[in-house]
């Protein structure tokens, strides 16, 4: 597989320096890959920074994946790219969740995997998410609580 990339201006530079490909454009990213996959946190500069041109560059048939925020892609981009039936989609974020219309456009098209929002669990991540939440909750149960951000605050009465 040949993995591109596309970033911020910083990003780019960063994967130029690690020595990975950066795509020479935003349209030749979105133009060029066979899967598109997000990894990009959600903050006020990058909502809807994904736009329905940017998926509508997308190659027929070829595949966007979104487990990171529905957020990043502009409001109605992806349903509109998803009903001219061009790309598949594989998504475990929606712009409300828990997503409770059945009758969802991103639940309803056959080029739509959807998940609710556990696409990245694995077995082993749940055992290690959960032993360390019991731990926590012994910990303060007893007393001693632990990984407290701040610890100052805490009293015991």
């Amino acid at each position: 597989m040949i993995v591109q990339w596309w970033s911020s201006v910083a990003g780019r530079a960063r994967a130029q320096a690690d020595g990975e490909t950066v795509a020479p454009s935003r349209t030749d990213f979105f133009s060029t890959s066979d899967i598109v996959s997000v990894h990009v946190r959600l903050k006020p500069t990058t909502r809807g920074i994904i736009t329905g041109d940017d998926l509508a560059a997308m190659a027929p048939r070829s595949l966007f994946v979104n487990t990171s925020r529905a957020g990043l892609v502009a409001q109605g981009a992806l349903e509109a790219e998803v009903a001219r039936n061009s790309i598949f989609a594989a998504i475990d974020v929606f712009d409300t969740e828990p997503l409770t219309d059945t009758n969802h456009p991103l639940l309803m098209a056959p080029n739509v995997l959807p998940t609710p929002h556990i696409g990245y669990v694995t077995e082993d991540e749940f055992d290690l998410q959960f032993s360390d939440i019991f731990d926590q909750i012994n910990a303060f149960a007893d007393g001693i609580p632990i990984h407290m951000i701040n610890p100052e605050v805490w009293t015991r009465t």
